[in-house]
């Protein structure tokens, strides 16, 4: 199988899901300015949406959008205990998040990112994503991860969401629990190969 991607973008989720899941697989950088791909092919032949994620199938059938890319590839190895059974009430709480993460934080980013934005665009942006952030500051009380002690392809998004955060200048030590969490999250060795993949973290010197 095949992920394109964009560094720093939400197709980080499903790149740490791979090194999770320890399977082989080939990467493709995508220029989002130009829906170009690294080897010169129109992005859109591939995902006419024009945005990554867009994870390749070895059959030729390709999926989008990170929620869906996520459990897909955590569905593939359940022995890596990744996302909970289908059809079990974990698994609703599992996608329960998925769905806030991408409704509510991850577009909540949008006007930050588009130039032009006025600034009291910017400024209600900044207030909602402050009002996600308490919500999950409160929810990870006596938690390590989302989902409980077990992390799960739930955490690799919202660790792909809050490194937007940090980028943006939003110090997330007003939510100590969230701190914590981004810490935690971001230690772990898949986060690490992931990161270093997109080259937004240098290699452990030799």
């Amino acid at each position: 199988m095949k992920l394109y991607f964009a560094p720093g973008a939400c197709s980080l989720s499903p790149h740490i899901v791979l090194h999770e899941l320890g399977i082989g697989f080939d990467r493709e950088k995508v220029n989002l300015a130009d829906k170009k791909t690294e080897s010169g092919t129109d992005y859109r032949t591939v995902n006419p949406k024009g945005y990554v994620p867009a994870l390749q199938l070895d059959n030729g059938d390709v999926l989008t959008e990170a929620a869906v890319v996520v459990q897909y590839l955590a569905d593939q190895h359940p022995d890596k205990r990744l996302a909970p059974p289908a059809g079990t009430i974990e698994r609703y709480h599992l996608m329960e998040w998925l769905n806030f993460i991408s409704t509510e934080l991850h577009k909540g980013f949008s006007p930050l990112f588009k130039p032009g934005t006025p600034e009291e665009t910017k400024k209600a942006a900044l207030d909602n994503i402050s009002a996600r952030l308490e919500f999950i500051n409160q929810k990870l009380q006596g938690k390590d991860y989302l989902t409980g002690n077990q992390f799960g392809v739930a955490d690799a998004y919202l660790f792909t969401i809050l490194r937007w955060a940090t980028s943006m200048k939003i110090d997330l030590g007003r939510w100590p629990q969230v701190q914590s969490y981004f810490e935690r999250i971001g230690a772990r060795p898949a986060v690490h190969a992931a990161l270093q993949a997109e080259g937004l973290m240098k290699p452990p010197a030799q």
